[in-house]
């Protein structure tokens, strides 16, 4: 019962953050472009100013569906697939 509570907080976690369309298309392109930066991400995306990009990756990483990776200064993303696999099979298509 305690796992299944767990599993549900996770996926409701998930499905919030990708609910917003911003953070399903960082989501969609990380998919497709793994390990990009901050910068790399906002100049593909091109509408969203930094700030809001910052809020946008820390709610994906804080509902465990994107992995970070710090090399120097700068931090890069790539998505979890297994929890995309288990709660988010639809950006794997």
């Amino acid at each position: 019962m305690v796992e299944e509570n767990v599993e549900l907080r996770q996926a409701v976690k998930i499905y919030k953050a990708l609910g917003e369309p911003t953070r399903l298309k960082i989501a969609l392109l990380l998919i497709e472009e793994k390990n990009l930066c901050c910068s790399d991400i906002g100049s593909k995306l091109e509408s969203v100013a930094g700030s809001t990009l910052s809020h946008h990756l820390k709610q994906l990483t804080d509902s465990g569906l994107l992995n970070l990776r710090k090399d120097g200064t700068y931090i890069y993303y790539s998505v979890n697939r297994e929890m995309a696999q288990k709660y988010a099979p639809y950006l794997l298509k």
